[in-house]
């Protein structure tokens, strides 16, 4: 699905601070959506938690580091850092070249998915926010 011009997946669900969630049993894997991507145009560093580290829903757990500015990140579930994308170390750029898919962030075991679910939007709610921003 678009919205603008940018890409909205209909199987994640999102923040209204423009993360992705991938819902995979009992795992999330984290990133950043097309409009993030887009926005902040050329992404030189990320900066993620370790693995073990705890995270709460819409915590701030990292930065994203552009030329234009550094945004902070916000975790869409509360859980357990399971594994960290270290290809960002190398090449941040992928954050911007594929955010949905090499550009991921973090992988985390959430803690109670079906609550904090309810807290994120859908992908028609996501797109309805991108084509309500100017």
């Amino acid at each position: 699905m678009k919205a603008k011009n940018y890409d909205v997946l209909e199987d994640l669900l999102y923040t209204k601070e423009h993360e992705w969630a991938r819902i995979m049993a009992d795992i999330v894997v984290v990133g950043i959506t097309d409009y993030a991507a887009k926005t902040l145009n050329d992404i030189v560093y990320v900066s993620l938690p370790k693995p073990s580290d705890n995270l709460k829903q819409f915590g701030s757990f990292g930065t994203v580091e552009s030329i234009k500015a550094v945004s902070e990140l916000y975790s869409p579930f509360s859980g357990i850092v399971v594994k960290v994308n270290s290809e960002l170390n190398t090449h941040p750029e992928l954050t911007n070249q594929s955010p949905y898919s090499a550009g991921w962030l973090v992988e985390l075991k959430a803690k109670d998915l079906d609550a904090e679910k309810k807290n994120l939007v859908s992908p028609t709610e996501y797109a309805k926010l991108l084509d309500s921003m100017k």
